[in-house]
């Protein structure tokens, strides 16, 4: 342990302990130096990543210094909060690299927020019961055209205007976030809601310093100056040959996928004042390099001592907001990288060391062409209605889709088994993330019967936005657990012919399509009952975790 932390790589307020003893990370670094990688990135040449890249890379490298527009952003913002200041409760309807930031930002400094990212109905209807009156509804979208952010705006539209207020009332309580010119735009201007136009060279993911992370926190009571400010002061660092912790980073991550066979990364908060960082690496990372058939695979692990925080294929890295000269990162285990800064850096940071290794990679990190697939698959199953499927066998409130077995557990332990070498188990529940929360206990669980292969959890639908690029693009070496449930109450999406269970079952039902598609092992397990179902499955999966 002495030896991670006397290798330490340290400037603009972060610290990465480890990089240089990752296999290979000296030598391509030495590459990236000799090729003046540092200095053109931060020049935001787009070259970088080859000619197919390049017109791509041309409008998506605003990220590197868009802690400037930012700036530009903090007289609305603070003019819009002292607007608002009766409406106490924010409520972010977004989705991917347009929640993930401000949840991590909440969450790390104590601050409520409602993260609205999902098609449930359940969900939805808890969130729209919540202190309506009191409530201010950020609607985060990029493109302006997402389904599920726009199918949340006009559920909360229509419960303003069932509780009794105008139309112009209701307009209030809206503040639309999203790039010039687009569809939302237009929307908003017609409901007369607050509009914070964000930076359109900076792609979704890369987005976490831009209005889209930073309007939700700032409403919310952030001082997102402090962040700006943090991000700053590491991007003097960013053209540097040395001392350049980015630059570590990145060169670690590249190296370990491609020289090292570590092509997964384990992110473990290591308690030191970081909360929940891994989910949002988990989205940048998978979504931009899971392409072409490579990728790094993000790995969020609940901490130090759960399974899955060390594996062969493994590289293990733990994040936090401190680290001091007689601490063990990760709090007892030993990790490969140790990364440690203040929020604001830490974005700019892995941002920055996720374009490095995707030139490592020989990938664009900048595009994602298998999102579209699902969402294809989404719109022409709710054109043409869900397919017909029939379950091999049902049990204590739960249906098992494929080959008949034994019981549950038989299934489960059958279709761990022939998890393929190197591969991964990612599970994906389209359920309530608050109200079935326990259900993500099963990660671990998994993970610990799968003796070495990666588990990785995800929610159905906001993976689809992140980690679903990799399921399509990636290494085709995934096996994949989707878990759904019935429908107690649904919802109407006001103005469209489908309500909020019919989407989720479509977009579940899509992405089984995109999944089958490309022959990978699937298991489906429908919850007929949400409470029994869901007790059921983790029953059986602490069963298979004590026969290891």
């Amino acid at each position: 342990m002495g030896g991670l932390l006397d290798d330490v790589e340290a400037a603009g307020g972060l610290a990465v302990h480890g990089a240089a003893a990752v296999p290979g990370a000296v030598e391509l670094r030495q590459a990236l130096v000799g090729a003046g990688v540092p200095g053109l990135l931060l020049a935001k040449d787009p070259t970088l990543w080859g000619p197919a890249a390049e017109s791509e890379a041309k409008i998506r490298l605003g990220w590197i210094d868009t802690f400037r527009r930012g700036r530009e952003l903090l007289p609305q913002l603070a003019e819009l909060r002292t607007e608002l200041a009766d409406l106490t409760h924010v409520v972010l309807a977004g989705m991917g690299g347009s929640s993930l930031a401000p949840e991590v930002i909440s969450r790390t400094l104590g601050v409520p927020l409602t993260v609205l990212d999902t098609t449930d109905p359940h969900q939805v209807a808890a969130a729209l019961r919540d202190r309506l009156l009191e409530t201010v509804v950020v609607v985060s979208s990029k493109s302006g055209s997402t389904v599920e952010t726009d199918s949340h705006r006009r559920a909360y539209w229509q419960a303003f205007l069932d509780e009794g207020l105008s139309e112009a009332e209701a307009g209030r309580h809206f503040v639309i976030v999203t790039d010039p010119g687009s569809p939302l735009e237009a929307t908003a201007r017609e409901m007369n809601a607050a509009v914070v136009l964000a930076d359109p060279d900076v792609g979704g993911r890369y987005s976490a310093l831009t209005a889209f992370g930073l309007v939700p926190a700032a409403l919310a009571g952030v001082d997102v100056a402090e962040l700006l400010d943090q991000a700053e002061t590491l991007y003097a660092t960013l053209g540097e040959e040395k001392d350049n912790p980015s630059l570590a980073l990145g060169t670690a991550l590249g190296a370990a996928a491609t020289q090292d066979r570590r092509d997964k990364i384990a992110l473990i908060d290591d308690g030191t004042g970081i909360t929940g960082l891994g989910d949002w690496a988990e989205q940048l990372i998978a979504e931009s390099t899971g392409k072409n058939g490579r990728g790094i695979l993000p790995v969020v692990v609940e901490s130090p001592a759960a399974p899955g925080a060390i594996e062969e294929d493994v590289l293990t890295v733990t994040t936090g907001g401190s680290l001091g000269p007689d601490t063990v990162p990760g709090g007892g285990i030993v990790p490969h990288l140790a990364v440690n800064g203040p929020l604001g850096a830490q974005f700019l940071a892995w941002e920055y060391a996720t374009a490095v290794a995707g030139r490592i990679l020989g990938i664009n990190p900048f595009d994602q062409p298998n999102v579209a697939e699902s969402k294809d698959n989404t719109r022409r199953i709710l054109a043409g209605g869900l397919p017909s499927e029939s379950p091999a066998f049902t049990e204590n409130g739960l249906q098992v889709f494929g080959q008949p077995r034994a019981s549950l557990e038989d299934a489960l332990r059958t279709f761990l088994g022939e998890i393929a070498p190197g591969g991964y188990l990612a599970v994906m529940a389209y359920l309530d993330r608050f109200g079935e929360a326990d259900v993500a206990q099963i990660r671990a669980l998994l993970a610990r019967v799968s003796r070495g292969r990666s588990v990785t959890f995800g929610w159905g639908p906001r993976f689809l936005h992140s980690t679903g690029q990799y399921h399509k693009g990636g290494p085709q070496l995934g096996s994949f657990l989707q878990i759904t449930g019935a429908v107690g109450v649904d919802l109407p999406v006001p103005g469209q012919p489908f309500t909020f269970g019919k989407l989720q079952a479509a977009q579940a039902a899509g992405d089984r399509q995109a999944l089958a598609q490309r022959g990978r092992p699937l298991l489906h397990l429908h919850l007929t009952d949400r409470a029994a179902g869901a007790a059921r499955l983790l029953a059986a999966a602490r069963s298979l975790a004590k026969e290891v």
